[in-house]
């Protein structure tokens, strides 16, 4: 029984900055990677950035140098520092995280609109 829920979300001018917040809550001791992934309209889901318990992290090409994933492993808690914002960045971003021996679970998204 683990939930996500996700904060941060709103609407930002092109080349301004949010900061996304998760919080995990449930059974989650053995909590594997934590991810962020952003969808848009029409558009399949995709991969935004990722990070391990032990705090390596990995990032799409498109928000790689922009975007800083983090997390806090005592409060359970998932961030991401998105910087220097795009329009393109607009989507519904949702938290991910991996529970081995029970699979995956998602938050229920928020929205992120980057005007130009």
């Amino acid at each position: 029984q683990v939930q996500l829920v996700e904060s941060g979300g709103g609407l930002v001018q092109a080349g301004g900055s949010l900061r996304l917040s998760c919080a995990a809550s449930g059974r989650t001791d053995s909590s594997g990677d934590m991810n962020w992934f952003r969808e848009v309209p029409g558009k399949e889901r995709e991969f935004v950035a990722s990070i391990n318990r032990r705090g390596s992290t990995f990032y799409a090409d498109s928000v790689k140098g922009r975007f800083t994933i983090s997390r806090d492993n005592a409060k359970n808690t998932l961030d991401l520092q998105m910087n220097r914002l795009k329009p393109e960045d607009t989507a519904v971003y949702y938290c991910n995280i991996l529970i081995p021996g029970q699979g995956y679970y998602w938050g229920q998204g928020t929205q992120v609109t980057v005007s130009s």
